[in-house]
């Protein structure tokens, strides 16, 4: 008689604690991850600090943060019965930049280095599955639900608290050996596994990163103004940028990687060993009047899958003819801009007008 797979499993209970937590995390890194810890589902000590970010305004446009916060606090109201979170992180760079260097190459279209090659949440999400049947197969069957960025959690803080890191002044998560280039991914279990610890902060007194913001959204040490924020204002935002911090821009299409190029920890970035974050379509090579040849047709076929769907088509030409403006002054800008663009809608036509007027600036 053949033993089923089911009955050959080893219950969660007759694991020592300790032994099953460091397989997962083992099978984890197998799979290309860079990180696992395991995070107590308690992210209360985040809701003060956060509470303040949305009575200042400084979300913007995303309502959605505001919503859902007794589930961001106490993540079994979003998964109940969720006994422990297996949090993991992903590097996305396919080439180390120099270190604490910002480029300067006005002409080409800079696009977040997250977003250049697959979306990551797909990746994530399926990376985590993967995860969970694995541990399923050594244990038996248990609740687990995976989340990347994508149901109110403060993983952020979750990450922060079982020692994935520390939350920079730039908001972001920084790894001491592996910087901040980074994605973070969630599985939601059912397992009792033993809490990792948090770490310590490492900015020490370095302004690196609230000091190159070319909008200045790092209002203070920990704490950004996100209508500030290029990140914010290329991809989440849908209207008309206010003017004062067009030119801030730059040449930045889709998000924005300086406060992360500038600081010192990035000097300990890693590649990733994940194929689906290489760029597509020269997008880490591409010069704005490339980009600016694209009709919708052209943008939703060379975004399938990418991140840069989210933006949507009309915005990410606004963004494109923001970058066309603060080029210095090139004839062949002029007439792109001026020649008559009748599929753009009325928000992208403001941004024209003002980057044609931004051009015929810097003519003589």
């Amino acid at each position: 008689m053949t033993t089923s797979t089911s009955s050959s499993k080893i219950p969660v209970d007759q694991y020592d604690p300790e032994q099953l937590k460091a397989w997962i995390k083992a099978e984890a890194l197998a799979l290309g991850f860079s990180d696992c810890v395991i995070a107590k589902p308690d992210a209360q000590v985040e809701l003060p600090r956060f509470k303040k970010y949305l009575e200042l305004g400084y979300h913007g446009d995303m309502h959605f943060l505001a919503e859902n916060l007794e589930k961001r606090a106490d993540p079994t109201l979003l998964v109940p019965g969720t006994k422990s979170i297996i949090c993991v992180r992903m590097d996305y760079l396919v080439a180390v930049p120099e270190p604490r260097l910002v480029p300067f190459a006005p002409n080409s279209a800079i696009i977040a280095r997250y977003a250049r090659g697959r979306d990551y949440h797909k990746v994530m999400r399926g990376r985590l599955k993967t995860l969970s049947q694995k541990i399923k197969a050594k244990v038996g069957d248990f609740e687990s639900r995976p989340f990347a960025d994508s149901a109110p959690i403060f993983e952020k803080s979750l990450a922060e608290n079982a020692g994935m890191g520390w939350v920079g002044k730039h908001t972001l998560l920084i790894h001491k050996t592996s910087g901040s280039f980074f994605v973070l991914g969630e599985l939601f279990t059912s397992l009792e596994l033993p809490f990792d610890q948090a770490t310590t902060k490492h900015c020490g007194s370095c302004s690196a990163c609230i000091d190159i913001c070319p909008t200045q959204a790092i209002v203070e040490p920990y704490l950004l103004d996100a209508r500030k924020c290029i990140a914010y204002l290329t991809i989440e935002f849908q209207g008309i940028i206010p003017v004062e911090l067009r030119r801030g821009i730059g040449n930045r299409v889709f998000g924005c990687d300086d406060c992360q190029l500038i600081c010192p920890w990035n000097s300990f970035a890693k590649t990733t060993p994940i194929d689906d974050f290489n760029p597509r379509h020269s997008l880490d090579d591409i010069q704005l009047l490339d980009l600016w040849q694209w009709d919708e047709s052209t943008f939703m076929a060379n975004t399938e899958g990418s991140p840069l769907r989210r933006t949507g088509y009309q915005s990410f030409m606004r963004n494109v003819a923001i970058g066309l403006g603060n080029a210095p002054f090139s004839d062949e800008i002029l007439q792109q801009l001026q020649a008559s663009r009748p599929e753009l809608n009325d928000i992208v036509q403001v941004h024209i007008d003002w980057a044609i007027q931004e051009q015929l600036m810097k003519k003589h």
